[in-house]
């Protein structure tokens, strides 16, 4: 096929676009922590995009697209980047710009993980559970879901990462929040958002972004691509409403609860972006928004320091979005049937998608967690978390 110019350019587009969804979780957290933290956690997301930059290029592409050994994960022939080159294939689009797209995926997806740590990690350690995360944990799920796997092949829709992004990011952040512990004095007194406005920025780039993250993940400027920027625009207002609704019947519509309605659309349409009607997709975005609220009221209730809430968020809006991928994926947008137009079976191999997902990435990453823990130590001294991340970990302050 010849060189695709426009799909080039379109995909490259994306890739920044989805780039820029890193530092977007970076600032949309640290206006969440105290004061004292807000350095830490925009840094960690600059981390995360250096590790996974490298990783990427060196192993993790490979693995999560080279070719498929027993549905499992990818071979390496493609270390080093060895034959991904320029040249376009039947894609009409070099291969090295869809390497590209995936890095920062898999960037923004282990940067939502920081929620669990917040304000109590040690980075060293995390920069170690980072290489072993995206080696065991990521790299996999891509692989199921998109590089030919067993997933893949059993017919799983993911249009753009409800299992390989959100279900893994909530489940992995719940899992090494378990691991590390609450923050010191957790439940004793307020630990609240230290400077909203940098959090409401945050989330701006994130639903600017997340048009790349999802009508990039059609490959092609085309009508499915289209339909994924529609489909997301329209969920992502569905859940800032159903979440401001949801607050206010409780209390009052606080700023930060829209915008963690719109995230918590975004999250749950990720999935059928490019398979479901704009209509439907109000209906998605507004039971995300509903969902992810409960969720968040419950994680409180237990008590559970994982307060920014990925889990809640990606973790919960991601497994709804994924399970109703399967449910209302339409055949006049991708010619393809979900539940509602008779195909039960799309419906089940969504399901087992999502709960694959869901335990491999929790059990998995709990692993990872103790091992690194056990090893390195996970946390800092409670000396270091009183006076905060910022100085501590980069001897720097606000």
């Amino acid at each position: 096929m010849a060189f695709d110019s426009a799909t080039t350019v379109w995909l490259m587009v994306s890739a920044a676009l989805v780039m820029l969804m890193t530092p977007g979780v970076g600032l949309f957290y640290a206006g969440l922590v105290r004061r004292k933290n807000i350095i830490s956690m925009i840094a960690l997301s600059f981390v995360v995009l250096a590790v996974v930059s490298v990783h990427w290029m060196l192993i993790g592409y490979s693995l999560a697209f080279g070719p498929d050994i027993g549905g499992l994960i990818g071979g390496l022939d493609y270390i080093g980047l060895n034959g991904v080159g320029l040249t376009a294939g039947e894609t009409g689009y070099p291969p090295l710009v869809f390497m590209v797209f995936q890095l920062f995926f898999a960037a923004v997806t282990l940067t939502i993980i920081t929620s669990g740590v917040a304000e109590r990690v040690r980075l060293s350690s995390f920069i170690m559970f980072m290489l072993l995360w995206i080696t065991f944990v990521y790299c996999p799920l891509a692989h199921w879901a998109w590089g030919g796997g067993w997933a893949q092949s059993l017919g799983l829709l993911d249009f753009a990462g409800g299992t390989v992004v959100e279900i893994c990011s909530g489940f992995s952040a719940l899992a090494v929040a378990l691991v590390i512990g609450s923050r010191s004095g957790f439940g004793k007194y307020t630990m609240e958002p230290h400077n909203i406005p940098i959090a409401l920025i945050g989330a701006a780039l994130l639903w600017f972004g997340w048009f790349g993250f999802n009508a990039g993940s059609a490959l092609a400027a085309n009508g499915s691509a289209v339909n994924a920027f529609v489909t997301t625009n329209a969920a992502a207002a569905a859940g800032t409403l159903a979440w401001m609704a949801a607050s206010w019947y409780h209390g009052k519509p606080s700023s930060l609860g829209m915008v963690s309605g719109a995230i918590a659309g975004m999250v749950a349409i990720t999935p059928a972006a490019g398979f479901v009607t704009p209509m439907v997709s109000i209906l998605i975005g507004t039971v995300a928004g509903l969902v992810c609220y409960a969720a968040m009221l419950f994680r409180i209730r237990k008590g559970l320091d994982e307060s920014l809430d990925a889990w809640a968020i990606h973790g919960v809006g991601g497994l709804w979005g994924t399970i109703a991928t399967g449910a209302f994926t339409a055949l006049a947008v991708c010619g393809i049937s979900g539940y509602f137009e008779g195909n039960t079976h799309q419906f089940f191999v969504n399901c087992i998608g999502a709960f694959a997902a869901l335990v491999f990435s929790f059990v998995v990453t709990y692993i990872i967690a103790q091992i690194v823990d056990r090893t390195m130590g996970l946390r800092v001294t409670s000396d270091e978390e009183y006076v905060g991340m910022d100085i501590s970990q980069h001897g720097e302050r606000v």
